[in-house]
């Protein structure tokens, strides 16, 4: 992703955490937050991200254990609650007062969290492709991954080393292929470009902070927080997403006291990179209302 300027700061235990800002926001509109689904880098925001730089100051980092930022400098905070308070750090050494915050994936779950945190601050949130937590139970529509998951971290602990030499093994290409021929990503609107830029991240990140970070993410929930939220919320689902049912997404939007709700037809767990054009003016209609 392309920045106007970027930096650093450290969270509370000392990790430290990447941070890039791109565009100003004019007529004092707020300043766009985007957070990451997991393993990713900006991947989501691949065409997002410039398009609101038009007219709003928008703010991308990069999760502990992702991308640029360090690694965990305690492995104990993965939990969604601890990017939250990372999301917090960056935004006070920003100065941001006033944000919509954007997440994707287990972004939407962070987002909510960072509403909990700092509620006062955030005037609208944007969901998409995510759920409100257990994320782990509701793959594929059903919990098989929540208890297949610790079995899979226990293995991966026993072999790390030989984890981390078979986890950057499949190349970009080939796993794009199969991303298409399982169905996961919408064939007809991905591009193998943007794919990759995603797989690339992936292969690079230490496989147990991964899949500790999924773990979290599979125990975590805000559902407790929905009928609270006092600020506009969209919730944008995607017809054929395979990692969280489109179900979650009407849910949160008729349980959260101002959401609305969009889906995506066609589209996959993908869908900010397929179909950015309708995101975008959804969105964008959406923004006025704030």
């Amino acid at each position: 992703m392309q920045y106007d300027h970027n930096g650093f700061v450290e969270a509370s235990d000392g990790t430290r955490l990447f941070y890039g800002v791109r565009g100003e926001s004019a007529n004092d509109k707020p300043t766009i937050v985007l957070n990451d689904g997991i393993g990713c880098d900006g991947f989501a925001w691949r065409y997002l991200q410039p398009h609101f730089a038009r007219d709003h100051r928008v703010v991308h980092w990069h999760y502990r254990g992702h991308g640029r930022s360090g690694a965990p400098a305690d492995r104990a905070r993965l939990e969604m609650r601890n990017f939250a308070e990372d999301s917090a750090v960056i935004l006070n050494h920003l100065d941001v007062q006033n944000a919509v915050v954007f997440g994707h994936s287990m972004g939407t779950q962070v987002s909510l969290e960072l509403y909990r945190l700092l509620p006062k601050r955030v005037r609208g949130l944007v969901l998409i492709c995510g759920s409100f937590g257990r994320v782990t139970h509701t793959f594929h529509g059903t919990d098989v991954l929540s208890h297949v998951l610790p079995n899979v971290i226990q293995t991966v602990k026993k072999h790390l080393g030989l984890t981390r030499a078979i986890w950057g093994r499949v190349p970009p290409k080939l796993a794009y292929r199969l991303a298409r021929l399982s169905g996961e990503v919408d064939t007809v609107t991905i591009r193998e470009e943007d794919f990759r830029h995603y797989w690339e991240h992936i292969t690079v990140m230490d496989p147990d902070v991964f899949l500790a970070t999924l773990e979290r993410a599979g125990e975590h929930s805000a559902e407790d927080l929905l009928n609270e939220i006092d600020c506009p919320v969209l919730v944008i689902a995607a017809e054929r997403d395979t990692f969280t049912p489109p179900s979650l997404a009407k849910y949160m939007a008729d349980v959260i006291p101002r959401g609305e709700h969009m889906l995506i037809r066609g589209g996959s767990h993908a869908a900010p990179v397929e179909q950015p054009v309708a995101m975008q003016l959804r969105i964008e209609k959406f923004m006025l209302g704030i």
